[in-house]
């Protein structure tokens, strides 16, 4: 099975587009973020943590991504946005494809991620540190 994260090689780049899913451009992912949809960013905490799209869910697929996570914060037939690190990460793809197996009928697939997201200057949130209690 390919690696989830980063593959080895630097020329990698993950596939351009999932079965039943709809792969979104930069523009696209605007859009629907404009529009209100549920984005769900599929990274690390770590990485989650130094910047993600304003607003969007983190379910590490790693250890939080999984159909009763997903449906608690999306219905079948709303669109979902699905991203990560961008083209040399595949997370975006294997959550992508999963998504569309549990039967949600709008999956994008934003396969540029907060890579894209970031270099356009698009609004990005950082997870504040708690301070200690």
């Amino acid at each position: 099975m390919a690696s989830i994260s980063y593959a080895a090689s630097s020329d990698y780049q993950s596939p351009e587009q999932v079965d039943g899913a709809i792969t979104t451009s930069l523009l696209e992912a605007r859009t629907l973020f404009d529009a209100g949809a549920v984005f769900i960013d599929v990274r690390n905490p770590r990485l989650y943590a130094r910047g993600h799209i304003p607003g969007a869910f983190h379910l590490d697929l790693k250890n939080a991504f999984n159909e009763m996570a997903v449906t608690a914060i999306a219905k079948n037939e709303q669109a979902i946005v699905i991203y990560c690190s961008g083209v040399k990460c595949s997370r975006s793809y294997h959550a992508s494809k999963k998504a569309v197996l549990w039967g949600f009928k709008k999956v994008h697939y934003f396969r540029g991620g907060i890579v894209e997201w970031k270099k356009a200057g698009y609004p990005v949130e950082m997870v504040q540190k708690q301070p200690p209690e």
